[in-house]
């Protein structure tokens, strides 16, 4: 979309593992992150979290209390009861908390929000109802099975006796899992494009990725003799 992350409002769901390190890659970009939710409701704070608010979140994370506790340090933002994040306006929307936790009525609400892309972060976020909706609205949607491809490189990084004996700086380790990411990007792209599915169509992303790995694992089953 010849975008940056710089300036756009960004709306997080969770305030888990998954949704903090979303949250420190989004202020490492310059992008606005404005909410972030637990089981009871969800935290909106309109200027946008920054580092310190970033770190009282955690710190209230590691406490187990509730997000309600910010509104004591910063008041002008408001925590909502029983509700989900999706029909604040935002940018760029980042489900980070539990698998189908999009219906159709919040897929509707990130419509009208004016969100233009969607990034599955959490496990299938999205039900067959919602994906619908938002294909049929042409909100960009970046699926799970692609968007973890960062988590499975450090796996096997991990598991590869060579690099588990080498001393990795921040910056490597970043460089390893930007070029995991990029790769398969590049392979989603490549492969909706071969099946003549264009750049431009906001389901290219989503296509690519599952005809992607379905080659992926007809070529191993092949590899080994499975077939």
């Amino acid at each position: 979309m010849n975008k940056e992350l710089k300036g756009l409002r960004c709306a997080i769901s969770g305030s888990g593992k998954i949704a903090m390190h979303v949250l420190e890659k989004l202020l490492s970009c310059e992008a606005i992150p404005v909410t972030v939710s637990d089981s009871k409701g969800y935290l909106l704070d309109g200027e946008g979290f920054d580092y310190v608010k970033y770190s009282l979140i955690r710190n209230i994370k590691a406490q187990q209390k509730s997000l309600k506790d910010y509104l004591k340090t910063f008041p002008r933002a408001k925590y909502i009861d029983d509700a989900k994040p999706w029909g604040e306006q935002c940018d760029v929307a980042f489900p980070c908390a539990s698998q189908n936790e999009i219906d159709q009525g919040e897929a509707l609400a990130i419509v009208t929000s004016g969100c233009r892309v969607l990034i599955e972060c959490s496990n299938m976020p999205c039900t067959a109802q919602a994906v619908d909706i938002l294909r049929k609205a042409k909100v960009h949607v970046a699926p799970a099975k692609a968007t973890a491809a960062g988590g499975v490189a450090v796996g096997e990084l991990e598991l590869n006796s060579e690099f588990s004996l080498m001393q990795w700086s921040v910056e490597d380790f970043e460089n390893k899992i930007q070029d995991a990411v990029k790769q398969t990007y590049d392979r989603s792209m490549k492969a909706a494009h071969d099946y003549g599915i264009m750049k431009g169509n906001p389901e290219s992303l989503v296509h690519g990725a599952n005809i992607s790995a379905f080659l992926n694992i007809a070529q191993a089953m092949t590899d080994q003799g499975c077939v």
